[in-house]
């Protein structure tokens, strides 16, 4: 296979299957209790240096918690994939601010900085201006193929995405020839998180997870992850769950901890659940430009509290949680 040209970024994570499939024969498969709570699955496998990956679309079924965990814990130095991420992506930016260390140290940059059409973080841009993030830029879909190589085992799947264009030059990617018909194709190498976290609707004790509405590429970072922590709407019974196995989109063998977080997607969006809370995403975007009144902010929201139930009843609590259910509801009763 010929290699015609490959990208100037940094590969940050080992593509090797080889490499990766002896970890993974290392870990346990038993059916085992993993619940737990966010502080304790942060601590026992989040380390500094780590490779994360979050789960979710935009502002939709993100992991808040685990996110605000991380920063609270001072996590540092780690590599992030910013795969269709948005307010994730500026939560964890909080953590390189003067006084906090370095959370984030290297990103492979896809869709970053805005929220959107909510417009775009001053923080998460201050932070990548800066020039002490090192960024590799994808496509959201190299990043997808990346993840999907993973699942499969393989080290890099062949793809038609970036080729001739300035994100394929800033890119860790390579130009091949197809060894069956001579074509010119970018080979994206696998990407395997030393953790990742995903939020789901549902989930047993065990691991065995449901999710409503759209997965992009979770289903496969389940599989491509070292460590999985999920975090779930809802506890359920395993017999619910063995009820309809059909439902269970990620298997249990590839969680490491399970933590019930109700609303544990907030600000963001749950499809069926609650509509994202776009006062508060907007605040999160004002305060960030003043950093005095930034770090006022996060003392408030993130170091000042003990939990992610805590931030919830400075937003609100129950109260604001029903209001964004009852716009969910509303919402989804419009399309149907």
């Amino acid at each position: 296979m010929d290699i015609f040209s490959q990208g100037d970024g940094p590969l940050f994570a080992d593509p090797s299957a080889d490499r990766a499939r002896a970890f993974f024969a290392r870990k346990s498969r038993a059916l085992a209790d993993k619940v737990t709570s966010v502080a304790d699955a942060v601590r026992r496998l989040v380390k500094d240096g780590d490779y994360l990956a979050i789960g979710g679309f935009g502002c939709d079924r993100i992991p808040t918690a685990v996110v605000h965990e991380i920063v609270r814990q001072g996590k540092q130095d780690l590599s992030f994939a910013d795969h269709t991420a948005t307010h994730d992506f500026q939560i964890l930016c909080a953590g390189n601010l003067t006084g906090h260390g370095r959370t984030l140290a290297r990103v492979d940059a896809a869709y970053v900085v805005g929220l959107e059409a909510r417009g775009l973080s001053p923080h998460a841009r201050r932070v990548l201006e800066s020039g002490e993030v090192t960024c590799t830029e994808w496509t959201n879909y190299a990043l997808a193929v990346r993840l999907k190589a993973a699942a499969m085992g393989v080290p890099f799947l062949p793809a038609r995405s970036m080729l001739g264009t300035d994100t394929f030059h800033r890119s860790a990617a390579r130009a091949v020839s197809c060894p069956f018909t001579g074509e010119r194709l970018a080979a994206l190498p696998a990407l395997y998180p030393d953790v990742a976290a995903i939020h789901v609707h549902e989930a047993d004790r065990f691991g065995n997870c449901r999710v409503r509405g759209t997965t992009v590429a979770d289903l496969d970072l389940a599989r491509a992850a070292k460590k999985l922590i999920v975090t779930c709407e809802r506890l359920i019974p395993i017999d619910e769950i063995r009820s309809d196995p059909t439902r269970t989109v990620i298997p249990f063998f590839c969680v490491d901890a399970v933590c019930e977080v109700p609303f544990g997607s907030f600000p963001g969006n749950m499809p069926y659940e609650y509509f994202s809370d776009e006062t508060h995403l907007c605040r999160w975007l004002e305060v960030e430009r003043d950093l005095e009144v930034f770090r006022q902010f996060l003392n408030q929201y993130i170091y000042g509290i003990k939990d992610f139930n805590d931030y919830l009843q400075l937003c609100g609590g129950l109260p604001r949680m029903q209001e964004l259910r009852q716009q969910e509801f509303l919402l989804h009763r419009k399309t149907v």
